[in-house]
């Protein structure tokens, strides 16, 4: 893990010059996967958290998933597929309703 927090160190300078604003999102994606240890569930929290993106739908986010099937599916397990027909309405809002889900299973606030 040091290793790849050390290659996104060294890549710093290229990435704040990067216009993330007028990146759409599979272009950030590309751009974040493309550094050693970034997936996409992390590039999509950084388009969550970072670049404040308001229609991010965190597929592979275990709470997400578990949150959905509380309230959607009485606790019974979904395919992120279900859960990508679920959040359809929530558009253009899905990282909103994704805090919301999150604090429904920790409703303890989170200091960020």
């Amino acid at each position: 893990k040091v290793e790849y927090i050390h290659g996104i160190a060294k890549e710093g300078e290229r990435l704040c010059a990067l216009p993330w604003e007028d990146l759409d999102d599979a272009e950030v994606i590309k751009h974040l996967t493309a550094l050693r240890g970034v997936g996409e569930w992390t590039a999509q929290m950084v388009m969550i958290f970072a670049l404040c993106r308001a229609d991010i739908l965190p597929l592979a986010d275990i709470g997400l998933l578990r949150a959905v099937e509380k309230q959607y599916a009485s606790g019974n397990r979904l395919s992120t597929k279900e859960v990508e027909k679920i959040a359809e309405p929530w558009r253009p809002w899905r990282s909103v309703a994704t805090w919301y889900l999150w604090r429904d299973l920790d409703p303890v606030p989170v200091a960020y």
